[in-house]
């Protein structure tokens, strides 16, 4: 195919091509090139695909294209295997079909308003996209009409098999017209794929995009062998060492997520975690906190992370190593995403981790390289030269002037310019000794001999344990009585604004020395300094609170680093806090009648 095709060579209406533009867009990715002028023709297609390809718009642009606005009724139906999936393709058919005059489209999936579904399906669409169980429910209700179905979409057709979606699929295949155009979009072709194929398609084109193309050139790809209790260390010091800002983590069960989203909050990291168990509404919020920046570190499953669309992850980690190749491809195509630069890090807590991490270089034909988790002495030097490059870049830019009369006033005090430097330094790094762990042995022993960490394999776990969520709420609500079993579900339980609660029946182990001060992580101000105040909160341990609670909620709701916060002090109905001086007001105002787990909070400085 010829490289230098643009999007105006693919015979497409003004309207489209504008809003590719306003897109970013000029040139296609090769599966769209392929793609789109096959389906503007009218042709069923088969498009072997995954994540990063531009898979989406290969087949929203030509749908897009064939809509007819005149005509009343769906002509346009896409399937997909999870509520994010489908808000996302919806997402992008509404950007391309923007200036197209009368083009609307819906999105309609378990965990919403089924009402506000059905409003918009009577107001009239031409685009429907959703979960397979929802559509089958709006079809039973007599909602969504398929007679009018000129186009039938599958996005991720073997996640959807995976799922256990396929009678749903094939019911609603059977149900529309027999002239329709049937197209499959596909990570892999299964047999039961192909067997969908023969039946429900005419002569398909088949597009692959080979698996070399898969695998993202602009992502270095590292791999750690560490052991199973210390992942959470090493994750804290590669983040430290690369000066990563968004980051997705994979975990391969949710249980995992819950306590790993935990342990980095207490960390004072801007952690929060999604998976089939939470709510629609709360995973909604916490996607666009990932999106906005508000969350830095967003850990996930891998059901629940598809549909994740941010261009801007600097990194992915694979918590526990995902179950098969195909996963290993989606999770790392998260970043390295619109031309720019990504990495990957993957840990290895034993022999079988790293027997899969071979059968993943085969797959990806690629190599993944060797990891060493940085020493504490590593973290301070690499901090203490982005320190003086920051200054010496502030110098030679000549953007200090506005400050040359209050380092005069410090000058004038005698004290000794050394001291004074010194000083400022450690108000700006902190005490870089607290910052990090003593250097434990990270190493575990991953060839040749039995692995004597395996006591973490149950993370790893089989297929059963894994995220199956976006699956059931979207069958439970097909039956009358769905609305009881979306609310009793084990996550149907509020799990709050701030990830969850996460406590067990182990009690807190924040809190086993009475009222002692809860230490939080290690932070960049002193809580003796004078530049922090002590803040009272009307929430403690008899509402079950956690010091990662409390961290989540101030640094989500007021946007101050959680890295700031100071001691945490946590009484029966009383807890202690210190924050920056300097950010106490804006704490106060955020928090006053705000949230935390649930329960409505209170603040006011105290002495």
């Amino acid at each position: 195919m010829n490289e230098k095709i643009m999007f105006a060579d693919l015979n497409l209406s003004a309207e489209t091509l504008q809003s590719l533009i306003d897109m970013g867009f000029t040139t296609p990715s090769p599966i769209q090139e392929q793609a789109i002028p096959f389906l503007l023709e009218g042709k069923d297609m088969i498009g072997q695909a995954q994540t990063g390809t531009g898979k989406t718009a290969a087949f929203a642009v030509p749908a897009i294209e064939l809509i007819d606005v005149e005509k009343r009724g769906v002509q346009t139906l896409v399937m997909c295997p999870t509520r994010e999936l489908a808000i996302q393709v919806a997402e992008e058919f509404k950007k391309i079909g923007k200036y197209k005059k009368g083009f609307r489209t819906v999105a309609v999936y378990g965990g919403s308003s089924i009402d506000k579904q059905i409003q918009a399906l009577r107001q009239g669409v031409q685009v429907v996209i959703g979960t397979p169980g929802r559509i089958m429910d709006h079809i039973d209700r007599g909602t969504l009409k398929l007679d009018s179905i000129e186009m039938v979409i599958l996005d991720e057709a073997d996640e959807m098999l995976n799922m256990g979606f396929i009678d749903d699929i094939e019911s609603i295949l059977s149900n529309t017209p027999e002239g329709r155009q049937t197209v499959f979009f596909s990570a892999t072709m299964p047999k039961p794929i192909m067997d969908l194929t023969r039946r429900f398609q005419k002569n398909p084109e088949i597009i692959k995009v080979a698996a070399k193309e898969l695998t993202v050139t602009n992502i270095e790809q590292f791999y750690f062998e560490v052991r199973h209790t210390a992942r959470v260390e090493a994750m804290s010091r590669i983040i430290d060492m690369h000066g990563l800002k968004l980051m997705l983590v994979f975990c391969n069960q949710k249980r995992v997520v819950d306590e790993l989203v935990e342990e980095l909050q207490v960390r004072g990291m801007m952690a929060e975690g999604i998976h089939g168990d939470l709510r629609q509404q709360q995973r909604n919020n916490v996607l666009s906190k990932f999106k906005q920046g508000v969350v830095s570190i967003l850990v996930a499953t891998d059901v629940a992370a598809r549909g994740i669309d941010v261009d801007n992850v600097d990194a992915v980690f694979n918590y526990d190593i995902p179950l098969d190749d195909e996963s290993y491809v989606h999770r790392i195509g998260r970043t390295g995403r619109a031309g720019r630069k990504g990495k990957s890090f993957t840990f290895l807590t034993g022999r079988k981790d790293a027997l899969r991490m071979r059968d993943i270089e085969r797959y990806t034909k690629s190599q993944v390289a060797k990891g060493e988790v940085p020493s504490g002495a590593e973290i301070e030097a690499f901090r203490k030269n982005q320190f003086v490059e920051k200054i010496t870049n502030l110098v030679n830019a000549d953007q200090f002037n506005e400050f040359i009369p209050l380092a005069e006033q410090i000058i004038a005090t005698g004290i000794s310019p050394l001291k004074i430097i010194a000083s400022l330094s450690k108000l700006h790094l902190g005490t870089l000794a607290s910052k990090t762990g003593g250097d434990e042995n990270f190493s575990v022993e991953t060839r040749g001999s039995r692995d004597s960490s395996d006591r973490g394999g149950r993370d790893r776990g089989d297929r059963s344990g894994a995220d199956r969520g976006g699956r059931s709420s979207d069958r439970f609500e097909r039956r009358p009585s769905g609305d009881r079993f979306e609310s009793n579900r084990g996550g149907g339980s509020d799990r709050f604004d701030r990830g969850g609660d996460r406590s067990r029946s182990g009690g807190n182990r924040f809190e086993r020395s009475g009222d002692r001060p809860e230490r939080g992580p290690s932070r960049d101000y002193e809580t003796n300094s004078a530049d922090m105040q002590r803040i009272a909160i009307n929430i403690g341990r008899n509402q079950r609170v956690r010091p990662g609670d409390i961290v989540g909620a101030l640094a989500g709701e007021s946007g101050i680093n959680g890295k700031n916060i100071g001691n945490i002090e946590i009484k029966d109905s009383t807890t202690f806090v210190f924050v920056p001086k300097t950010d106490a007001r804006k704490v106060l105002d955020a928090m006053n009648g705000n949230t935390i787990k649930g329960f409505n909070v209170m603040l006011e400085l105290a002495d």
